[in-house]
């Protein structure tokens, strides 16, 4: 990281949802006290140029790249001034997947944020991007619920999901942790509900528990009580996730996610 800022950037499709996406991005960028949010926007080949000769495929390649350019600026411009934030961006054209790799090992960013999407078309652009962020990229992935997003310039209210004592450790939530006014929720599904354990702070805020019982609705009604109680953010440690679970997790939460699936904490 450069001068202990944040990198994020936010992979978008420039679908109606990307406004609350770069809402919910500023506000993340707001609770860690400062970093830089670049929007990076990749459009297929097939796109653009369709079955057109050589030079009628060059001269749509500019169209579209003025036209992206500037429902892009169209985009930032006015949530950039209402924030007092400078918001960079970058496009590309080519394969979705090949150019989210390519600008993650170029920018290693620390924070990527995601849409979420409904079951069946949760990707952008139509491929499965999620499974490729986390298996290329080595920090934080936020998933920004549509639904419920984050506001920038107001208090939040944070969840952690299972296994705190594990995500607490990580610098970068701890941050968060702090920076929140309000009671941290702790959701835990046990297998065993009337099994008691030995408890591991989270950390010396002041805590709220909800444990749930282990089962097919356990998710559902973690997510109820998540929304009932005004959880903006979710942090759920994925690193002893197997891809399903993880999967379920998105899927079935309905509030903004943070997946911390990094070995080593941000800072």
């Amino acid at each position: 990281m450069e001068n202990n800022k944040y990198k994020i950037v936010l992979l978008s499709d420039l679908k109606k949802s990307t406004e609350s996406e770069l809402k919910s991005t500023i506000s993340l960028l707001n609770m860690l006290d400062g970093g830089k949010i670049t929007l990076f926007h990749v459009k297929k080949p097939t796109e653009v140029v369709g079955r057109e000769s050589q030079l009628s495929a060059m001269r749509s390649i500019n169209e579209v790249h003025i036209e992206t350019n500037k429902t892009i600026e169209n985009l930032i411009n006015p949530i950039a001034k209402e924030y007092n934030l400078n918001i960079n961006y970058s496009f590309a054209f080519g394969n979705v997947k090949n150019e989210i790799q390519t600008y993650i090992n170029e920018h290693k960013p620390d924070i990527i944020v995601l849409g979420k999407r409904k079951p069946k078309t949760f990707n952008i652009t139509g491929d499965n991007i999620t499974d490729l962020v986390m298996k290329k990229h080595d920090g934080v992935i936020m998933i920004a619920s549509e639904e419920h997003p984050l506001q920038p310039n107001r208090d939040f209210s944070l969840g952690i999901l299972n296994k705190a004592e594990n995500v607490s450790s990580i610098n970068f939530v701890e941050d968060l942790i702090n920076k929140s006014n309000q009671p941290l929720k702790s959701f835990k599904i046990l297998k065993n509900t009337n099994k008691t354990s030995k408890e591991v702070p989270v950390s010396n805020k002041k805590t709220v528990e909800y444990v749930f019982e282990n089962g097919n609705n356990a998710l559902n009604n973690v997510s109820k009580y998540a929304t009932k109680n005004n959880i903006n953010l979710m942090c759920v440690d994925t690193r002893k996730q197997n891809k399903t679970n993880i999967k379920n997790i998105i899927n079935n939460l309905n509030v903004s996610l943070l997946l911390t699936n990094e070995q080593k904490p941000v800072l």
